[in-house]
Order: structure tokens, then sequence, then C-alpha cells
């Protein structure tokens, strides 16, 4: 009996790590690659963690309402390798953000770029592709 048991706890501390890769999800599950979004705003939060960095952008309409609305990142390790660091958004940075917006329609989307303050336009690491729909 003991010997069950401590297979079967060795088996489900094995399977642990696999857990958050379960509660995962996918672009197409989210997103709408056929919705494109560019916004411009400034940025208000930024959340530098796994499995999606995300960052928040206050966007002014034509009559003045500001709406702030939540875009995601890729993996940390894909962001440092498109030339990401955790400062490269600060609070009060001014951003132009293209993306693919939620099916939810809420005011989120996955974002496929964005142009930094400083001008450089840096590929968000987006598990929806890094190119606009129907580019070639």
């Amino acid at each position: 009996m003991k010997i069950k048991l401590s297979t079967l706890a060795a088996g489900l501390g094995l399977l642990a790590p696999a857990v958050p890769l379960l509660a995962h999800h996918s672009f197409a599950a989210e997103y709408d690659a056929n919705k494109p979004i560019k916004i411009t705003g400034v940025v208000t939060k930024m959340e530098w963690m796994n499995p999606h960095a995300r960052f928040y952008v206050d966007v002014k309409d034509a009559d003045g309402k500001v709406t702030n609305w939540n875009f995601e990142l890729g993996a940390i390790p894909v962001l440092l390798k498109q030339g990401w660091r955790k400062e490269s958004l600060k609070v009060g940075d001014q951003v132009t953000v293209e993306g693919s917006m939620a099916k939810d329609g809420s005011k989120s989307a996955n974002a496929r770029s964005v142009m930094l303050p400083d001008g450089r336009r840096v590929f968000a690491g987006s598990s929806g592709g890094d190119r606009a729909p129907n580019q070639d």
C-alpha cells in the first residue's frame, strides 16, 4: 500500500508543473485576427510577468472621454528577444499600439507591435503573430 501511495504522489508531483499550461489560452480563443486595431494613448500600468506581460493605455476619444485599454504581450523570454526590457514602457509614455481586438468586445486586445516614445517600433511577441492580417 505504501508503494502505491508513494507512486501516486510521485506521479502527481510530476504533473503539477503542467497545470499552468492547461490554464493557458490560445490566441484564437480570445482574439480576432480579422479585427485589427490601432490605438494611440498614454500608458497607465505595466505588468511584467508570465505567462504574458500586459500593459494598460488610456485612450481619449473625440469627445474627450477616456477609456482604459488592456493589451496582452507575449511571454517575457520572447519579449526580451524582440528588444523589450522591463522599463521599455513607463507610466505616462505615449504609445501607438497595433493588434487584434478581443472577441468579447471588451476594451482589450492582443498587441502585435508598439511604437515606443523614442520612435522605435517593437514587436509584441504576439501569439497571433507579428504580421498584420492579410499581409504578404
